[in-house]
């Protein structure tokens, strides 16, 4: 018999754990045989205990309970293969051999040898090194050791960047003998975005004060440390920071991941019976190396959830569009009641409207959601390539099929297909798509087998594709196969409201695609938006956009900051009488010529009078077509 429980999931996985000596106790606190620094436990946990030949493993009035084959229990006995489920981690009870054998390397013994009676030679010199107490530093590198290893062993682990932290600060008060420490991490050179701190008599979490200039100093030199007496250091004794609490030792290291700085471990002390010297200056770098390497691998896992919950907040958005206006509620009720169904649908608008974010969300609202959404633009690949790569083809069908290659229908199987820009399919490619639609089966290229195909079909056009027909060059029949359910995007300046919702939407899209922080869009520059006539739709706004979030230098989008094309160009949003257009910009000239008549010719004195920003008046100036008759003022 040999009873052990072993790790299924959570940060023991693979590990295994003898019940030999007939008890074994789980929990959070560091004093339990198997210690999970997991927040859903509680400090004692449960207890696995022997009695004969038998296990038991027994509550100990946990908050979220021990759960053993997805039952809760109170004491249960154990039995081979029971599953123990405890906050995140699910352990395996096993008894003798079994699932948990692995294939291991032979090793084979080739002499045995008496070692009982050899002598062992020890110099002089090295003696007190078997003698721990008679070689204190021999003990405190013992100690330190211990500690590093301990450190290694159960910060692993642990998922929670909080938690880490205070494990890690734990830790080090354990080997350092600080009154004040403090772990902080950077958002930025000068911004943290973490900071755990813990006095040593009142206690973790209370305010602790820590030297800026420190800190920048061993960011900047990204090496550590360390001083025992602040007032003899000609640069340290002016920091008001340190005099003002009467701080005699510090301690910092910096937390390093590569070439990056992630922070700083802080300490300090105001006695001097708590000095740092040399070699806990050596310690807690080793420290701050094994906690970098875990703090990153942590920042790393929290930051691939959040971008995680980011991009599903965006899919799910994207899918179900943007916009409040009248025009975009009755596109999203036609989506709501075509997507239960298998209606071939044919989506139109103009480019740049969101005809694929609407075939997605016909997708993701239909019974095939779960399945495959295959999109394949139609005007993007030569229509040599256009056959293989919708049917897909054997190998051996032409020269260079090496292989064979499945087609984006046989992709779809089950699920959408998208074509989009459908319109632009050559004549033969047209027939070949109606058959498959008609027989619901296609052959690869080089092959006579036919294949079934269970696929719902999404075409897209930006041109009138009744009027293609009627040209001759789309077929009507292929044309009335699609033309089941026509969704019909309207243009962007057809729903001009929607703008300002968009705008938000694509600014937080653009910030996150540039890994920069939000901007506020001006009111001057969403009245721009608001006048422009967007020929380019959704996509151009959001070209828009991105070019002001990444040239612009303030926190907010200003109309400097848009194209010039957007700012010169916008017409008003509802056309205006044509006198009346004329008056207007007969008084915007006569307010020029007048500011520069009082600035006395300069361009930063009649922008100043004007209250515009020099760039914007070189705009208007360029507008008016004013830049000559200036010149000759």
């Amino acid at each position: 018999m040999n009873p052990r429980i072993s790790g299924i999931s959570g940060p023991f996985q693979g590990t295994t754990y003898s019940l030999a000596s007939g008890e074994l106790s789980i929990g959070r606190d560091p004093s339990n045989h198997l210690w999970i620094s997991d927040p859903a436990l509680s400090r004692q946990h449960c207890l696995l205990t022997r009695k004969g030949d038998r296990f038991f493993i027994r509550d100990l009035g946990s908050r979220n309970g021990t759960i053993v084959n997805g039952m809760t229990v109170d004491e249960l006995q154990l039995q081979h293969g029971d599953q123990i489920s405890i906050g995140t981690s699910v352990l395996k009870f096993l008894l003798g051999g079994g699932e948990e054998n692995l294939k291991r390397s032979r090793v084979e013994f080739v002499e045995t040898m008496a070692f009982e009676n050899l002598p062992v030679i020890v110099h002089a010199a090295e003696a007190s090194l078997l003698q721990v107490d008679k070689s204190p530093e021999t003990a405190r590198l013992a100690r330190d050791l211990t500690a590093l290893l301990n450190l290694a062993k159960h910060i692993g682990g642990i998922r929670d960047l909080e938690s880490l932290q205070w494990q890690l600060l734990g830790f080090i008060f354990d080997v350092v003998p600080a009154e004040r420490g403090a772990i902080l991490l950077f958002e930025h050179p000068d911004e943290f975005s973490s900071v755990i701190a813990w006095d040593r008599v009142r206690g973790p979490g209370c305010s602790v004060q820590v030297s800026r200039t420190i800190v920048q100093r061993v960011a900047r030199e990204r090496t550590g440390l360390v001083t025992n007496d602040i007032f003899s250091d000609e640069g340290l004794r002016q920091i008001r920071t340190l005099t003002e609490l009467q701080i005699r030792s510090v301690l910092c290291v910096p937390l390093l991941a590569g070439d990056e700085v992630l922070g700083m471990i802080y300490l300090d002390s105001q006695h001097r019976s708590d000095q740092f010297d040399e070699g806990r200056l050596q310690v807690m770098t080793a420290i701050a190396g094994i906690a970098a390497l875990a703090l990153g691998n942590v920042c790393n896992i929290e930051q691939l959830q959040k971008e995680n919950q980011q991009l599903q907040a965006e899919i799910n958005l994207e899918h179900n569009l943007v916009g409040n206006s009248q025009s975009m509620q009755k596109v999203f009720e036609l989506i709501r009641r075509v997507a239960p169904t298998e209606s071939t649908v044919l989506i139109e608008g103009e480019s740049g409207t969101g005809k694929e974010l609407a075939a997605r969300a016909v997708h993701r609202n239909s019974p095939r959601a779960e399945r495959p959404f295959v999109a394949i633009n139609c005007a993007a690949i030569p229509d040599s390539l256009l056959e293989t790569e919708l049917f897909g083809h054997e190998k051996g069908a032409f020269t260079g099929a090496s292989s064979l290659k499945k087609g984006r229908l046989e992709t779809a199987e089950g699920g959408t297909l998208f074509l989009d820009e459908i319109s632009e399919l050559a004549g033969d490619m047209q027939a070949k798509l109606l058959r498959v639609l008609q027989e619901r089966e296609f052959e690869r290229v080089g092959s006579n087998h036919p294949i079934k195909l269970d696929i719902r079909v999404v075409a897209a056009t930006n041109k009138n594709l009744a009027e293609v027909v009627k040209t001759g060059a789309f077929r009507t029949d292929l044309y009335h196969r699609l033309n089941v359910v026509t969704l019909t995007l309207p243009a962007l300046r057809e729903r001009r409201d929607d703008i300002p919702a968009l705008a938000e939407h694509l600014i937080a899209k653009v910030s996150r695609k540039c890994k920069m922080r939000p901007k506020q869009l001006s009111p001057e520059a969403k009245a721009c938006l608001m006048r422009y006539q967007w020929p380019g739709n959704i996509r151009e706004l959001e070209n828009a956009l991105e070019h002001a979030i990444v040239l612009g230098s303030s926190n907010t989008i200003l109309p400097d900051d848009l194209p010039e094309a957007i700012v010169e160009m916008g017409s008003p949003a509802l056309p205006l009488n044509a006198h009346y257009h004329a008056a207007i910009t007969d008084f915007k000239k006569q307010l020029v010529r007048e500011a520069f008549r009082q600035a006395k010719g300069s361009y930063l004195e009649a922008a100043k009078n004007l209250g515009m920003h020099p760039n914007s008046l070189l705009r208007l100036i360029r507008s008016l077509d004013l830049r000559s008759d200036l010149q000759a003022r």
